[in-house]
């Protein structure tokens, strides 16, 4: 071999040495970089007429376990979704407040803690039923439960419109990785082509595509052109030849009635393809879950809490009257003069005095009228003193005429309507409670003004009744202790939002609905701890599968530098070779 070719080789052992001992200086400066990966600097012998010239570096090249990087990918997105989850169900834990025992009102914050001061308020109206600061604790008491529901049900619209307003931000997020995907995507077939290294172009790529599985589960492999090609779970193109951005709108306003299934939400959508039901995990797919199934769940829950509660409350308001007795009453059920009238039974009207006294009345036997316009025509022409009509509201009106006069009901036997309730309650026309859900469940709105009074009292239901007489039973507690009877006893509570049908109060319903939200988030807090475990060790099995070990590449660094330095020193040589060969020839000259 000539010096030449030596001293060729020397030089090809240095160049090669300088770019491994960048790399590994590269691998050591961003050991701590996220995404990065460990290169390695390749290199092979450089062979000309079957005789080694050197060596050669072939590329810089890093290491990643593609099942390994699927597998973090995945739990990447289990991950997204479960944190998702555990910060709004610990909103909802937040929004129903706390409890405590079922023998204490007196602290505590949920629902069941303001039914029992309700429960509590009722039982001393009971000992004094005609007390007026009695009857306003309780009016206070009960527009505490209504108030609480209303504002509880908004709480959970809130979130179900801040689930929404999160989707529309995370889209904006997805589609900047998808982008960016993209941009890198040409970016390293570009550098490909000229020959130099894309190991931390795949880095970002890869970190980029991390990024987007926080947001939501999918599909990926790289083709035989170098592009990264991104799916969802069912096949629709993210990245292909191009980014396909996911396009979503959030709603202007979210209430209790707002639905995807309804066109409340739109769709989240790519090239004009839906695919919201495509995502189902990562941070949108538990928005999505949390807007359209979690959060209703719960409002279902209160609506039935709610609409119970009106309808038991209102059953036994209905069977009193205040007194003084009101001088009007208007129901709060929407009818018309045609509308049908399939009744039976007996009702009592009267007119009586501020005191209670009787001025007028009349028993109208309701299976002899099939529509509510023949009622309302009885009415008139029956009962001296009262005036029947049908408002422009569409709601039935009972005024009483003379001056300090009022009217009461006496329900009796009467049955009306498939539910066989009495007429004034059919009517609502002695309602306590008005609404159709929690979310707009409140006190009668003249119990609230002080226009009107409790129903505490009760028409005498006897046989025939003398005109003068007391008929109005002011201090009797059979309303109010029915009240608190309503309250304490047993109902029947429907099937909502994942609670079974039961029996039982409306503080073991309410105090029910408050459990379940907690369970929701101590599940979802569980889970997230699941899912940050599995992440973390898929995260660091990656790590230490391609990741850069600082002890292994600072030996590393040191060997090369010894190899060198002995590469410098052979180059020493050669040249000192030369030098005193060039002498020689010199001399013999």
């Amino acid at each position: 071999m000539s010096l030449s070719s030596a001293a060729s080789i020397a030089f090809s052992g240095i160049a090669a040495t300088q770019v491994q001992i960048g790399v590994a200086s590269a691998n050591i400066s961003n050991a701590d970089t996220k995404g990065y990966t460990q290169k390695t600097a390749n290199q092979a012998s450089s062979v000309t007429a079957g005789v080694g010239t050197g060596v050669v570096v072939t590329g810089i090249t890093s290491t990643v376990d593609k099942l390994l990087l699927k597998a973090l990918v995945g739990a990447t997105s289990d991950l997204g979704s479960a944190d998702t989850n555990n910060s709004y169900l610990t909103q909802l834990e937040q929004l129903f407040g706390s409890s405590t025992s079922a023998a204490s009102s007196s602290t505590g914050t949920s629902l069941a803690n303001t039914l029992a001061s309700l429960e509590s308020a009722l039982s001393s109206l009971a000992s004094t039923p005609s007390s007026p600061s009695l009857q306003s604790n309780a009016i206070s008491a009960l527009d505490a439960v209504t108030t609480q529901l209303q504002q509880t049900s908004s709480g959970i619209q809130t979130l179900r419109g801040n689930a929404d307003q999160d989707i529309a931000s995370s889209v904006t997020g997805i589609n900047s990785d998808l982008q960016q995907i993209n941009d890198l995507n040409a970016q390293i077939k570009q550098v490909a082509a000229s020959g130099q290294s894309t190991a931390d172009l795949e880095d970002e790529r890869t970190s980029a595509l991390q990024d987007l599985s926080t947001m939501m589960n999918v599909s990926y492999f790289t083709a035989s052109n170098g592009d990264l090609q991104v799916y969802t779970g069912s096949g629709q193109a993210l990245v292909d030849s191009t980014a396909h951005p996911l396009s979503y709108t959030p709603a202007s306003n979210v209430t209790a009635s707002t639905t995807y299934s309804g066109g409340g939400f739109s769709g989240i959508t790519v090239n004009g393809v839906d695919i919201t039901s495509q995502i189902s995990s990562g941070k949108v797919g538990a928005l999505i879950t949390l807007r359209d199934q979690t959060l209703p769940a719960a409002q279902s829950q209160l609506d039935e809490l709610a609409q119970q509660l009106k309808s038991s409350l209102n059953a036994v308001s209905n069977q009193g009257t205040s007194v003084p007795p009101p001088t009007s009453l208007t129901g709060t059920a929407t009818t018309s003069s045609t509308a049908a009238l399939s009744a039976t039974g007996t009702v009592r009207i009267a007119v009586a005095s501020q005191s209670g006294n009787l001025v007028s009345y009349q028993d109208f036997n309701l299976a002899s009228y099939t529509t509510v316009g023949a009622l309302v025509s009885a009415i008139n022409s029956g009962t001296s003193g009262v005036a029947a009509s049908i408002n422009s509201s569409g709601q039935l009106t009972l005024t009483a005429s003379g001056s300090g006069n009022g009217v009461s009901i006496n329900e009796m036997t009467s049955s009306v309507g498939s539910s066989g309730e009495g007429l004034s309650d059919y009517f609502g026309l002695n309602d306590l409670v008005t609404g159709t859900g929690a979310s707009d469940i409140a006190v009668r709105s003249s119990l609230l003004s002080g226009a009107a009074a409790l129903p505490t009292a009760t028409l005498d239901s006897s046989a025939t009744l003398t005109v003068g007489n007391q008929v109005l039973s002011s201090g009797s507690a059979t309303i109010v202790n029915a009240l608190e009877s309503a309250l304490t006893g047993s109902t029947n509570f429907a099937m909502a939002g994942g609670l079974g049908a039961t029996t039982g109060s409306f503080t073991d319903y309410a105090a029910s609905i408050v459990a379940s939200a907690a369970s929701k988030a101590t599940q979802a807090s569980a889970t997230y701890a699941t899912k940050q475990t599995t992440q973390s060790t898929y995260a660091n099995s990656l790590s230490s599968q391609s990741g850069v070990n600082i002890d292994e590449e600072t030996a590393n660094l040191s060997s090369l530098q010894n190899k060198y330095s002995a590469a410098s020193e052979l180059l020493q040589v050669i040249n000192a070779m030369f030098t005193s060969l060039i002498t020689a020839v010199q001399a013999s000259g």
